[in-house]
């Protein structure tokens, strides 16, 4: 019986995590496909915020740090979109900058400041 049940809780344990990773890929070939589906547009906006979001991976006898970099841009209207931008977009962005973005579904395109 405790057999039974240990193979019943493990195998419950491995399908939920194989479901995760299913789940997950399926979620980023989606985006990928919505994003390349979506027209390119440029529209006036102003960048309102900016953050950086740092992780930790560890890697047997090591840790490794990555960063992703967000920015929070504004348009006309009112609506706000937040996308994720590359380490050398974002250092030269600042809160306030206007100019016009360019962006395909979720992707960030570039960024061009109005003088």
């Amino acid at each position: 019986m405790p057999f039974e049940f240990f193979s019943i809780i493990f195998f419950l344990v491995f399908a939920l995590v194989i479901g995760t990773f299913v789940f997950t890929f399926a979620k980023i070939i989606s985006q990928w496909h919505k994003n390349n589906n979506s027209p390119r547009l440029s529209v006036n906006v102003k960048v309102v915020a900016k953050r950086a979001h740092t992780s930790r991976h560890h890697h047997e006898h090591h840790v490794h740090h990555s960063t992703s970099y967000y920015v929070t841009f504004e348009v006309e209207s009112g609506d706000r979109m937040e996308l994720h931008v590359p380490s050398s977009e974002y250092g030269m962005l600042v809160e306030g900058d206007e100019g016009i973005l360019t962006f395909q579904g979720t992707r960030y395109l570039g960024f061009e400041r109005k003088y």
